[in-house]
């Protein structure tokens, strides 16, 4: 049993055959998964697909590409609309230095904004760093110092240090199929240090399809074989990868379960 605990079934790729895509993640044990906000003024079309389909859950955000177009967006917003039943999270958010689409200040903004809201809701930051390492360290150590806050470092591909960062502050972290790539040896071994109780799988469908599907448009169901990967770096079962990330998804994201 596992969940792709982020993707994007509101993305072209995806939208075209999203019932054969619901369909084969069904048949590879994937039984739940969240569909990620990347624009908050988008919420409605990532709320209904939520609503039409009772194993997806949906986050409500401004990914850090598109933070100068919602700086309007404050904190009080993203309240209000993860209030919805099936909003279980805040995000995708974070920096990402490496396409200039959004000013970093403008990222920071969005950033903090974002914290508070996962604050003060209690639901799990959904955070995205790119050649950010440092920054996303600062800002997350001194957020925490003003309050706790949940949050995944989601398709985590940055360094060992933000890793550690991350787990010191309670976070989790979130593997892709980037963790399936011949080339990704500081990934492999997060992969391998990060506590059993904070690790998740995802997809980040339809990007960053895993061996063997590398090349190809990703989906839910391709996270089996993240999983499968992690096992063999963790040297444990499938089956306990399957139960560890699931049983960690419903803790973090825990209205999920409610």
């Amino acid at each position: 049993m596992l969940i792709d605990s982020h993707c994007h079934l509101d993305f072209p790729e995806l939208v075209a055959d999203r019932a054969g895509v619901l369909a084969r993640a069904r048949a590879n044990g994937v039984v739940g998964m969240v569909t990620i906000s990347t624009r908050v003024r988008q919420f409605d079309a990532i709320r209904a697909i939520a609503d039409e389909n009772p194993e997806v859950w949906c986050s409500v955000g401004t990914h850090p590409q598109h933070a100068d177009e919602e700086l309007d967006i404050q904190t009080a917003d993203l309240v209000r609309l993860a209030e919805h039943p099936r909003c279980i999270a805040i995000g995708e958010v974070g920096l990402d230095y490496h396409y200039d689409d959004s000013s970093p200040e403008g990222q920071a903004i969005g950033l903090r904004r974002h914290i508070a809201a996962s604050r003060e809701t209690g639901l799990p930051l959904i955070i995205h760093a790119r050649d950010a390492d440092e920054d996303m360290a600062a800002i997350l150590e001194e957020e925490t110092g003003k309050g706790a806050f949940p949050f995944v470092l989601h398709c985590f591909s940055s360094g060992i240090d933000l890793a550690r960062r991350g787990l010191a502050l309670g976070g989790y972290i979130s593997f892709s199929g980037i963790v399936t790539f011949k080339n990704a040896k500081s990934i492999q071994e997060v992969a391998a240090f990060t506590p059993a109780d904070r690790i998740l799988v995802e997809t980040d469908a339809p990007y960053l399809a895993p061996v063997p599907h590398r090349g190809h448009s990703n989906e839910p169901s391709f996270v089996l074989h993240t999983a499968e990967r992690l096992a063999e770096l963790r040297g444990v079962s499938l089956a306990e990868i399957g139960a560890s990330t699931t049983g960690n998804f419903f803790k973090l994201f825990s209205k999920a379960a409610s």
